[in-house]
């Protein structure tokens, strides 16, 4: 077999929008797509549950957040780095 690249894992940059669990934090991505029919462009957003080790996010950071191993019933990605802190 060739050589298998490994830990292609996702990454999302998004808004803290919750940190009132402990060690997790909601996190909002957008993503603005084109309208199939109209042309216009739509803000679309997804929410993600992410895994905060050292609780460290507060509401309205932006956050870059990894694809992980399940790390509970909701929770498949952790946050990376902190990119902006909330003004």
């Amino acid at each position: 077999m060739a050589t298998i690249e490994r830990n292609l894992r996702k990454e999302r940059i998004g808004k803290v929008v919750s940190n009132k669990m402990e060690k997790s934090v909601t996190v909002a991505v957008e993503r603005r797509m084109k309208h199939a029919m109209y042309g216009k462009f739509v803000a679309k957003t997804t929410k993600f549950m992410a895994h905060d080790e050292k609780n460290e996010c507060n509401p309205g950071d932006l956050v870059k957040i990894s694809e992980t191993r399940p790390l509970s019933k909701n929770k498949r990605w952790r946050v990376v780095e902190i990119i902006e802190r909330a003004k």
